[in-house]
This record gives structure tokens, sequence and C-alpha cells, in this order.
């Protein structure tokens, strides 16, 4: 295939670089991946086959303009990949997979490019470079270092190929759970199974039915984590029970799409790998290239908070099992299904808030428009109009530009919300086209949400959850549109796995700041406001049921260590068995509060880039519960403090030590006193 009939290998001619996928086929994108890898191979060539000594800027800048084709072909196809995987993708991927592996390796293994690289890090202080490239090369060395440059040929090659063994095992885990999400999908015969439902819910679950020629029939999708939106307000015990049922069951049936075999190959592979770069764990690996430093500073917070969380979830069970014993005719002991529907009844009992009931005030679109969008106006005096014109990967993806507020280009933000059988689970951010000064290239970022998309001519009303998961990962959005780097490889989200967190964690403050909620919180048939004395009672319910949310959160978080911590020598051939023991492990073992992800289903850490990293989002909730602090006693929505963000953490991407970035936006290191606040974990 040509370079003028593959439309991958040229540089997009639409605005921003947006790929155009309106042209691009199944069938592009292996040649151009193929064409890209021995593009980018020749690149490293020139670079190492260069007569005069190693210099920054023949060694490590040339670096740095290497890849683009690579970049911008790959920026492609993930994106697809993830959220719109068809069979021909997923054939694509499956190919793919181990080819990318092999390729990284052939890169970040080369003897004679590491040896430049050495060379540059060796002189670093007689090279009077600016303080982005001196990270930059020594960013360089400690990745390549860390990736197993330094050793011998035969090392590198079990290296190489335990690295495209593991890259076709995550690929495998994935599908495998795509294919088992969407075959668990539970299907009822009535609305009345389904009663406490709304009608736009109702209606969502009546089209997805109808979708796989149920017709007369509800069809309830799950999403990537253990519980369900809908166990809040359920009635009908049996329907919560078969849809927690299902949930937990994924990926663990013993058929075709069983991962706990798939798993435990990642886990021993892993676990040699990370033996065979002189680590006692891949956990031990992972945390020494990230802010943590070590697994035992990891466990040393982990149970920290583990006690006390679980001892707040243990009252609060007692607090579900008084309501079940005074309203039930037959009581019945609480379990994991009925813990938000009763937990609800506590939250209407205490604080006189129903939240399932607060749905018609968050619109979608208005939630979009004058609240996620809004806030970053005000804050950071962005503008974001709509651009129909710029067709993305799928119909339902919308694309919108952003501007500064002097009309200055920042780049593309696109919005892919609603849910579809092809469609990984979850919801994350993703680049298409990286920022660049080197390349001259601005940024294009995509969020994806699993939104229940509702019938014909039904708003698209949003719960509590979904509102806060979309300012989230608008968070991850703005990081990624608003770092202003020289060299791609500090582009947006390019950080350290245990700070990328933060700024997605830090967004999410808005959701009920005042000035913001009053704008879209509104009624969608009315226009009414949502009352402020519900507004109060749910500020009051910050920690209300906090014991459950973390407890849950860390018990995925240990499991994810535990599994990572294993040796080499460890036989694991009981899935559950291990799950249970580590649980017990860190205090965690409650059957009513399972664990938000189970091993089979846990794409996080086996198929996405967590793996012994989950704990990241309470290690950044540190840092974001500090700054939350920081807003409130200096103002809180104004521009001046929008810019002091954007500027000294946003603005920098990658290209400075994240903690030394924060003390310089906050003037001295995270305190963990208003995260242990924020949870209601204070002893």
């Amino acid at each position: 295939m040509t370079s003028v009939s593959n439309p991958l290998l040229q540089p997009s001619t639409l605005p921003y670089g947006l790929p155009d996928y309106a042209a691009i086929r199944p069938e592009h994108y292996l040649p151009a991946f193929q064409a890209a890898f021995e593009e980018h191979l020749q690149e490293i060539r020139r670079i190492t086959t260069v007569r005069s000594m190693p210099t920054f800027e023949n060694t490590i800048a040339a670096l740095e303009r290497a890849g683009e084709l690579l970049d911008r072909v790959a920026h492609a196809f993930y994106t697809v990949s993830s959220a719109d995987a068809t069979p021909e993708i997923q054939a694509v991927d499956e190919q793919l997979a181990p080819l990318m592996a092999a390729h990284t390796d052939a890169i970040r293994l080369d003897g004679p490019l590491y040896w430049r690289v050495q060379q540059v890090h060796a002189q670093l202080d007689d090279l009077g470079l600016d303080p982005e490239q001196r990270y930059l090369v020594e960013r360089h060395h400690r990745e390549m270092t860390h990736a197993g440059a330094g050793l011998d040929d035969e090392a590198k090659a079990r290296l190489t190929l335990l690295n495209q063994q593991l890259s076709t095992l995550s690929n495998t885990f994935e599908r495998n759970l795509l294919a088992d999400t969407n075959d668990l999908a539970v299907v009822f015969d009535s609305a009345e199974e389904l009663d406490g439902l709304s009608t736009g819910e109702l209606s969502a679950a009546a089209r997805a039915a109808k979708e796989r020629g149920l017709d007369g029939r509800y069809l309830v999708s799950l999403p990537l984590f253990t519980g369900h939106p809908y166990l809040a307000r359920l009635r009908d015990r049996e329907s919560r029970r078969r849809i927690m049922a299902a949930s937990r069951s994924r990926a663990s049936r013993g058929d075709a799409n069983d991962n706990r075999p798939v798993l435990a190959e990642i886990v021993r592979l892993r676990a040699e790998r990370a033996a065979l770069l002189g680590h006692a764990s891949h956990a031990a690996y992972v945390t020494a290239d990230e802010t943590a430093g070590t697994p035992e500073a990891v466990e040393r917070m982990l149970r920290r908070l583990a006690a006390p969380a679980a001892r707040n979830a243990a009252a609060e069970r007692a607090a579900l099992q008084a309501i079940v014993d005074e309203t039930e005719d037959d009581p019945f002991p609480v379990e994991a299904h009925d813990w938000a529907f009763y937990t609800e009844k506590v939250r209407t009992a205490r604080y006189d808030i129903d939240t399932g009931a607060l749905r018609p005030w968050f619109e979608a679109e208005r939630v979009l428009r004058d609240g996620v969008f809004a806030a970053a106006t005000k804050l950071y005096g962005v503008t974001f109009t709509e651009r129909p014109d710029l067709v993305s990967y799928h119909p339902g993806a919308r694309t919108f530009e952003v501007q500064d507020a002097d009309g200055t280009a920042v780049g593309l933000y696109v919005l892919d919300l609603y849910t579809r059988d092809t469609k990984r689970g979850g919801a994350w951010m993703n680049p298409i086209v990286s920022q660049s000064r080197l390349r001259g290239t601005l940024p294009v970022v995509v969020n994806n949400l699993n939104v229940p998309l509702p019938g014909a001519g039904e708003p698209t009303l949003l719960t509590l959850d979904e509102v806060t998961t979309l300012f989230h990962e608008f968070g991850h959005a703005l990081h990624g549109l608003f770092a202003r780097v020289t060299y791609p490889h500090f582009a947006g989200t390019n950080v350290f796995r245990d700070f990328v967190e933060f700024p997605s964690q830090v967004n999410e403050m808005w959701i009920l700041w005042p000035e913001v909620l009053d704008d879209y919180a509104r009624h969608h048939e009315t226009g009414e406001p949502l009352d402020p004395a519900i507004v109060e009672r749910l500020r009051a319910t910050e920690t209300f049921d906090q014991g459950h949310a973390t407890s849950e959160y860390l018990a995925a978080a240990w499991l994810d260590q535990a599994w990572h911590r294993v040796g080499t020598d460890a036989e694991i051939d009981d899935v559950a068995a291990f799950e249970a023991a580590a649980l017990a492990d860190i205090g965690l073992d409650d059957p009513a509060v399972p664990t938000r992800y189970s091993s089979t289903y846990f794409a996080h850490v086996f198929s996405g880039g967590y793996s012994a990293g989950y704990y990241s989002y309470i290690w950044s909730e540190v840092l974001d519960a500090d700054t939350v602090e920081w807003f409130r006693e200096n103002g809180g929505l104004t521009r001046e403090n929008g810019d002091r963000f954007r500027q000294r953490l946003l603005g920098v991407g990658g290209s400075k030590d994240p903690l030394a970035a924060y003390r310089d936006f906050r003037g001295r290191d995270a305190e963990i006193a208003p995260l242990l606040k924020r949870r209601g974990l204070e002893t």
C-alpha cells in the first residue's frame, strides 16, 4: 500500500492534525505501523552512526525528533482500539501487540543509542542546558537504564521475549473482558423488575435490548467496576442480586473468556522480568521510577488508611442493617448487592437527600457547557466552540475547538460520552495529537465515558457519580491541553503514574462550587435551580459512606500490590484464594464490601498502565486535598488562582519533577491531614 493510498502515512490536512478518520479504514493500520517502525529505526540508526561525539543536539534532540510518524499512527489507532473495537480493529490489535512491544524494545534497549545517552548524561553539568533540556537528558538516561538497556545481549533477548508475551497477554485480557462483559449484560423481561429506575433509564435499557434483537425486553450493561449505578435505586432485591452476580463473575466462568489463567501468566512473567532487571518484584520495579520510590512506602500508606476505613465501613454496615431490620417484613443480613440501595435510605433519613432524584437537574449537555466548560472558562479564560465539521473516529464523538481568552489556539477537545458494545468499560482520557514546540503541534485530546444512551427524544440525565466522572476526566483533558513543552517526551499527561491523577481529582472540586453549580444544576424541564438547602445537605454528606468507598478502593489497590509483590518462585493456582488471603492480610475482607475490581476484570492493572500503580489515586489525592485547601484559602474560582495552577503545574506537563512543580505551586510539600479529613479517617 503506497503512502498516497494510505491516509495515515501523510500528515493530516485537517485542523490541529486531527486524523482523517473518514478516510482511514482498518486495513490501513498495520501497513502504516510497519512503515512507521522502519522509518523510526532508520532515524535511530542515523543518530547512532554519526561520526561526531554525542551532544545534546545530535543525540537527545535528535531522539525527540525521531518517531513522529509512529506517534501519529499509534495515537490514531489506540484511540479507536479502546473506544470502537470492532472485530476488524481487534484483529489488528492482536497482530500489533507483539510487534509494538518488539519495536519499543528495539529502541530503548539499543546499545549504541544508550552509550550516546550515557555520554551526554555524564557531561550534564558542562552543557549549559536549560531546565527542560537538562531534565530531558536525566529522564532518557533513567528510563533506558530502568528498561534494561544496560543488560547483556542474552538478557536483552530474554527481556524482549517477555515484553512481547506480556503485550499479547494484556491484549487477550482486555479482549476477554470486553466479550464477557457484553455476554453478561443482564436481560430483564419486564419493567417491573427494574422498578425504581427513571423513564430515561428504562428507555436506555429498552434501546440496548432492541439493538441486540430483544424487542420488548430490557438490557442492563455492566460498568467496569464491581457495583452498578442502578443498585442504589432498584427495589427488587433479586434484580440487584442478578446484576451484582453478573458483574463479579466476569471473565471467571471457565469458558473461552476466562481471564484467570491469563492474569496468572501475566503475574509470573512480570515477576521474571523484574528479577531480570534486578528487582525483587514487579512492584519494586514499577515504584522505583515513581514518586513513591518503593512498594514499602505504598504499603505504609495503604495500611495506615485501611484500618480506619474498615472500622468506618463496619459502622456503616450496622446502620444499613438497622434500616433493614426496621423496614423489611422479613429482615435479612445486608449483602454487597444491598449496600447502595439501603445507603440511599440512610442518606435520606439522615440528610433528607435522595441522590437518584437529583438526576433531572443533571442534564448532560447543560452539565458539559454550563458546568465543565464554564468552570474552565472562569478559572483559565478558555472557551469551547463545537466543530461539527471536524468528524472524529465515531459518529457519537463530538469535537470542540479550545481557545484562550485572547483568541490564541489551545487545541481540540473530543468527547465520546455514551456506552456501546465496542467500547471498553470505564472512563479515560488519551491524546490523539500530542503538543510539542519541536514538532510544531498543538494538542488534540479525547474523553471517553460510558453513559447509557437514552431512547430517541429522551434527555441524557446523569447521576451525581457520572457528573463527577465527567469533571474528573476533563481534569485530565485540561492537563493534556494546557501543557506547553518543547519536547514530545514531556507532552500533556506524560508524568509519573502516581502523579497523573492529581490534576483530574483537583478538577472535581468545582462540582459543588456555588457559582458553577448554580449554572449547570438546573431542572431539564423547568430550568429551576437545585434547592440551596439540598446543596448544603450534599456538602454535609461528603464524608458519608466514605468507609465503604475508601475500603473498596483500598482493597483493589492492595490486591494490585499483592499480585505484583510475588517473586518468581510463587505458584498461584487459585485466584479466588489468593484474593481472599490478600484482603484478609490488610483487614479488608468484608463480604459486604467487595473490592472495586476483582482480578479477572481489573483492567487497570492487567491490560492498562496501572500495574503495581493503582495506589496512585490515593497517593495523588494527598496532593489534591491539599490543593483544594489552597484554593479555598485563596479565593476559590478566580483567574489569578487558575493562572497560577495552569502555569506552575498543568502547563509544565512532564518537563519538571512533579513534586518540585507542586512545591513551586503550593510553596511547600503536601500535607496528609486534608485527605484524612475528607475521607473521615481522622483518628
